[in-house]
């Protein structure tokens, strides 16, 4: 019998990564690149902001040349762009270069690779947190934590992501586990295995190279740990071992990473980052609140009718009442029960500190960033363990949450929730109005994420555009792109572009997009050069975020 139930426990496991990993595959192509994303194809094909075009005019099928991988780049090359071009720290992207480097002889679309190496490393976060909640509090719970982790919808987009997200989360669960087992090491034996806290150190140190992030998760890690030495001190016989091992191993965490300090203080410094806004009132509150609700339902509200907006909204909030107050009154019996107290102690302390300092970010530097959903992954693994263990033992909420998670998970495949930002598709689509008259893409930038937003739209617009031609064998003469440094207008485009190739087109489309302009800072008529002069079209305005476009009818007059 005990045979028997080993075989459906491990089944089961079996089974939710299974579920995870169809789930986080499936339709990996379906979402076009966003800017974040061009920012990793960039660096982990081996290249920089140096290889895209800049200031000149270009065709846009010579597009595809920026996102070629580059052999022999090594990772201090990576790490050297990195440094000077991006805001990140370098061992992702290095990770994914060599992993872009095996599969370069495969036959499969780029944004495929791109995106294939997070979606292993969310699947292996299954296995982690099932590894957590099974020393945390039991076998079954590990089951339930997979399975929660399996079925998350947050968890499933940020596995779709061609970002560092899921990696760092694999690091926290393995990190959260590692404190779990020295908490047993030194309440329930007595000492302290060196191995572990080898272990510990180790994978804390990798993780700041990972993502910046990470700094929070280790501050929060040290917080708890303290806290539950402090506040279990009498029941440690090698009380001051363990102070000792604590001190050496932060010195070290801290030691591994002094030769990126001067690097991180810089990109702190940077304004890549000051897209973040500043709080208003109780804005992170509710905002982290509706990152919860995120985390276990998401119904289609982006871009839906209004009605179906209020009705998924509504049903969201509702299920999100119900579902927490069962979790909060099962969460107390967890803290009560002495067995899983200091087990649910560790977890819940690690999130209480993460969350504060998402709030001394948000209020005290003036960077709310608990606006981004995304960033919710520095604690999601906890939230995840606590969650699934507090629904244990429940008979029908448990399997009530399993379902609306799997539908959830159907929406954020299909690209029904969790739509990129800026809406690359979108945007391009709104551009290519007319497929058969030649077009100019021109993008106004201020720094390199605008550049970064730009190549995103226009990616996506050489696809539609290259695919009209095979579909209606139409030879597109004129179709080009350019970036242009800081031109509120493009007046004085004929001076920043010298390469304008369009005395065989009578007429062409020129896309203006412009970083954070007003529509009246648009030119009615602008002159490119003594013969192509291009009229605004006034029905074809658009914004998405801080980027609007404009659409000019230019021709020979």
């Amino acid at each position: 019998m005990k045979n028997r139930q080993l075989y459906l426990h491990y089944l089961g496991l079996i089974g939710a990564i299974a579920l995870g990993a169809m789930l986080r595959f499936c339709n990996l192509n379906l979402k076009h690149l966003w800017l974040d994303e061009i920012i990793t194809a960039i660096f982990s094909l081996g290249k920089s902001y140096r290889d895209v075009p800049l200031d000149v005019l270009f065709p846009l099928q010579h597009l595809q040349e920026i996102f070629t991988f580059q052999s022999g780049i090594s990772c201090s090359q990576i790490a050297e762009n990195l440094a000077t071009y991006s805001t990140h720290p370098p061992l992702f992207f290095c990770g994914m270069y060599k992993w872009l480097e095996w599969l370069e002889p495969l036959n499969l679309q780029w944004v495929t690779k791109l995106r294939s190496l997070p979606v292993l490393f969310g699947v292996a976060t299954i296995i982690a947190i099932y590894g957590v909640n099974s020393i945390a509090f039991s076998a079954t719970s590990g089951i339930m934590a997979a399975l929660f982790m399996a079925l998350s919808p947050f968890a499933v987009y940020l596995s779709q992501e061609a970002r560092h997200y899921t990696l760092p989360m694999l690091l926290i669960s393995i990190a959260l586990f590692l404190l779990i087992k020295i908490k047993q090491d030194i309440f329930e034996h007595n000492s302290s295995k060196f191995l572990i806290w080898i272990s510990w150190v180790t994978i804390n140190s990798i993780g700041l190279y990972v993502h910046y992030f990470f700094i929070l998760s280790l501050n929060a890690q040290i917080l708890t740990l303290l806290f539950l030495i402090y506040r279990g001190r009498s029941k440690i016989i090698n009380l001051q071992q363990i102070c000792l091992y604590l001190f050496f191993s932060i010195s070290t965490i801290i030691i591994s990473f002094i030769p990126w300090l001067m690097v991180i203080f810089r990109h702190f410094r940077s304004s890549d980052t000051n897209w973040l806004p500043s709080p208003h009132h109780i804005e992170p509150i509710y905002q982290t609140l509706l990152n919860w609700v995120l985390m276990i339902i998401t119904l289609p509200v982006e871009n839906q009718p209004l009605i179906i907006q209020v009705i998924c909204g509504f049903l969201m909030v509702i299920f999100a009442i119900w579902g927490g107050l069962k979790v909060f009154r099962n969460l107390k019996l967890l803290w009560s029960n002495h067995s899983t107290h200091f087990s649910t102690f560790i977890l819940l302390n690690y999130t209480f500190f993460v969350l504060v300092q998402f709030f001394v970010i948000a209020y005290f530097l003036g960077k709310d960033i608990t606006i981004v959903p995304r960033y919710s992954f520095v604690y999601y693994p906890s939230f995840c363990a606590l969650f699934a263990a507090s629904l244990e033992k429940t008979r029908t909420a448990k399997y009530i949450f399993l379902i609306v998670g799997t539908i959830s998970c159907i929406f954020v495949v299909n690209n029904l929730t969790f739509q990129k930002p800026f809406l690359p598709n979108q945007v391009a689509e709104n551009m290519n109005l007319e497929p058969t008259v030649p077009l100019m893409l021109v993008i106004k930038y201020d720094n390199y994420q605008d550049v970064a937003a730009g190549l995103s739209f226009a990616v996506v617009l050489e696809k539609l555009r290259s695919h009209e031609v095979k579909n209606q064998l139409h030879e597109f003469n004129g179709d080009s792109l350019a970036f242009v440094y800081k031109s509120t207008d493009l007046s004085t485009l004929n001076n920043k572009i010298s390469q304008v190739s369009t005395s065989k087109i009578s007429q062409f489309n020129l896309w203006f997009v412009g970083s954070s302009i007003r529509q009246q800072d648009f030119s009615v008529r602008l002159t490119l050069t003594d013969k192509i002069k291009c009229n605004l079209d006034p029905n074809h305005y658009h914004r998405i975020g801080s980027y609007p476009y404009q659409s000019y009818r230019c021709g020979n007059y």
